[in-house]
Order: structure tokens, then C-alpha cells, then sequence
């Protein structure tokens, strides 16, 4: 879905012939290039924005006036506005090795890629998920899950990133990628599950 912008402030500011109440809604498409479906309404008046770059004004209390602006007149007039936007979410998964908090080496390869994604966002919110494998009851999985998403939290942390921005949660062995039947060693769910956002 695209990302709508609706800019009353920006529209003043740009605009500086407008007034207070005026209103302009821009639809951005995404980065696959897709857009919703925006519907601006006012005095039973309603435009439908489905295209990239509709926009729909509202100038004085009229109702809106559906037109569609050109990408170089957006980029120009609301770049501060989308640099300011935070980046798309990323997610990744780390794995582990078996009744273990350590990393299999492969996973520190995506840890450093992980790292270099964060490094280049300003102050992310990450939300940390450990699973287990269904090896062991389901009180030490509990432990080892949440122990997993502890040591990222940890390793994120030494990179700067602040512990309050850093959700945790361990889910055990209840969400396998894999299902398997106890007591079956199953590599891909010893895993975290990292969104940056």
C-alpha cells in the first residue's frame, strides 16, 4: 500500500496563499509501486484517490478537488517531509545453535548485516521474538526462547541502540516454522525473528 500525505502544516507552508482549513492529501506509491485507496469527503462531496500522485485540495471549505500532481512537484515541495519518514520495515531471522543462546556461524554473518542495517537508522523501535525447537519441556524452551531474544537485545544494545527500544519476547516452541513431533531436533525453529522499524 502506498503512503498517503496529508499536509495541512506543509500545504501552509508551501503554499503560503492557503488558509487555515485548507487541505491537500497526496498518495505516494510504495516502493513495489502500488497505491491504495484514499477517499477525502467533505460536504458530502468525496474524491477517490487510487492513482500515484492523486491528490485530492480542499481550498476555503470547498469540497475536494480531485488532480493528480507530478512526481518532481511532490519530491520538490515535501522532500524534507519524506526524508523525514522512517524507512520500511526489515525483518530477520538469527539462528542458534541446539539448548544454546550462541549463534550458529551463519547467523553471525546476518548479525553483522543486521548491525549495518541499524547503524543507518537513526533510532529504530525492534521488536525481538526467540522460538525454540520442541527438544526439552516446554518450561526450559520458554527460557531459552526468551534467553535468545536477550542475547540480540544485549548485542544491540553494544551497538548503541537504547534497551527501551528494544522489545523482547520468548515464544518457546509454540510457533515452529517447521512442525515437527516432540523431541525432534529441528534446526530452522532454534531462531529469533528481528523487525526494525
Amino acid at each position: 500500500m502506498g503512503v498517503v500525505i496529508a499536509a495541512l502544516v506543509m500545504a501552509l507552508m508551501i503554499y503560503p496563499h492557503q488558509q487555515v482549513g485548507d487541505e491537500l492529501v497526496v498518495v505516494l506509491p510504495g516502493p513495489d509501486g502500488k497505491v491504495g485507496t484514499v477517499v477525502v469527503e467533505r460536504g458530502g462531496e468525496r474524491a477517490v484517490l487510487n492513482q500515484p500522485f492523486a491528490a485530492s485540495r480542499i481550498v476555503g471549505g470547498s469540497g475536494p478537488q480531485a488532480q493528480r500532481l507530478g512526481e518532481g512537484e511532490v519530491r520538490r515541495d515535501f522532500g524534507s517531509l519524506l526524508a523525514a519518514l522512517p524507512g520500511r520495515p526489515k525483518s530477520f531471522l538469527l539462528y542458534f545453535l541446539e539448548g544454546s543462546d550462541e549463534f550458529t556461524p551463519e547467523s553471525r554473518v546476518e548479525l553483522e548485516n543486521m548491525l549495518a542495517e541499524l547503524r543507518e537508522r537513526g533510532a529504530p523501535d525492534v521488536v525481538v521474538i526467540g522460538h525454540t525447537d520442541r527438544v526439552g519441556n516446554v518450561q526450559f524452551n520458554d527460557s531459552l526462547s526468551l534467553q535468545r531474544a536477550e542475547r540480540v537485545r544485549s548485542e544491540l544494545v553494544k551497538l548503541g541502540i537504547a534497551e527501551s527500544r528494544v522489545q523482547i519476547a520468548g515464544r518457546g516452541e509454540r510457533e515452529p516454522l517447521v512442525p515437527t513431533d516432540n523431541e525432534v531436533a529441528e534446526p530452522r525453529n532454534r531462531r529469533v525473528e528481528i523487525s526494525v522499524r
